[in-house]
């Protein structure tokens, strides 16, 4: 990890510290909690076109580019699966939120939005803004009336097994999906504790083809690593060791898709707010290579 990265985590941690010592948030109350029921898949067209986000934290920003460009060549995904930052952007879209809008609800997003304080002693961020955050962009409406089919995967922490949210809260399905051990609280839903869903599988592909998918476009986010690193520090250790654990699932993931999109985000850090436009221009720019290879395999599918 380069020392701007860990000064970035580290500034996060400390700014988080700061603001929550304002003051404690206010109890949430979830009436509607996420379905994990399998799936009913009925899609009476053919082929039916999932697209898949993968986690990536801040450079989750890029799948706002890809969604774009897809949109503007009539690409729309009769299913979306969403991991971790993946769930956050999905969520949106499969609830109609998109194109400029969407554009619009990244730039404006801020970190002090998404980031609240916990007292608990089993994360840093309670998750709850941002649980709030997506209810109240989509309405309040369930992740059955969203418009587009859409699922959020999280991780079972007492089974370490991959679940999917079909149903309910969602943007209480998204903050389990999203829930970075060590630094956001578990999601308890129903007795159970659910974590980020990218510690199983960080680009689901195969999941959204088990789902009845007959084309998987997958967008992967996640960092490559490099030999050039220093790992002079402990943080240093631990970042290498989960991407590199990171790395590997994610190339067992994306050989169940059809079509892989990966953004040219560099060395973006995981937790910078600050390059979200750089993020999103690099998912436009990787999503438009894509496009003559999206269309000739709906072209083809087509003619079956």
């Amino acid at each position: 990890m380069h020392a701007a990265q860990r000064y970035s985590f580290l500034t996060l941690l400390i700014s988080l510290w700061l603001s929550g010592c304002a003051s404690l948030p206010t109890p949430f109350i979830v009436n509607d909690p996420p379905l994990t029921q399998p799936l009913a898949m009925t899609f009476t067209k053919y082929p039916v076109v999932a697209l898949v986000l993968g986690g990536g934290a801040t450079r989750g920003f890029a799948h706002v580019g890809v969604l774009n460009i897809l949109e503007e060549h009539g690409i729309q995904p009769d299913l979306v699966v969403g991991t971790s930052a993946g769930a956050v952007t999905g969520a949106l879209y499969a609830g109609g939120i998109r194109g400029e809008q969407l554009e619009a609800v990244a730039n404006e997003l801020q970190q002090e939005q998404i980031a609240d304080w916990s007292y608990s002693g089993r994360g840093v961020i309670r998750g709850e803004l941002l649980q709030r955050f997506i209810n109240k962009l989509l309405h309040n409406r369930p992740i059955e009336q969203l418009g587009t089919s859409f699922v959020a995967t999280a991780t079972d922490l007492d089974t370490g097994k991959l679940v999917i949210f079909t149903g309910g809260d969602a943007g209480l399905a998204v903050r389990a999906s999203s829930t970075i051990p060590g630094l956001v609280s578990p999601v308890t839903i129903n007795g159970r504790d659910y974590v980020d869903g990218g510690l199983v599988s960080n680009v689901p592909a195969a999941l959204a083809r088990q789902l009845g998918a007959d084309i998987v476009i997958a967008v992967d986010v996640s960092r490559n690593i490099t030999e050039h690193e220093k790992l002079d520090s402990t943080l240093a250790v631990l970042q290498q060791s989960l991407e590199i654990m990171q790395q590997a699932l994610t190339r067992t993931d994306l050989s169940a898709a059809d079509i892989v999109i990966r953004p040219p985000i560099g060395e973006l850090p995981f937790g910078d707010f600050e390059q979200k436009s750089q993020a999103i221009k690099a998912g436009a720019a990787a999503a438009t290579i894509a496009i003559p290879d999206i269309q000739q395999l709906l072209q083809l599918k087509r003619q079956e």
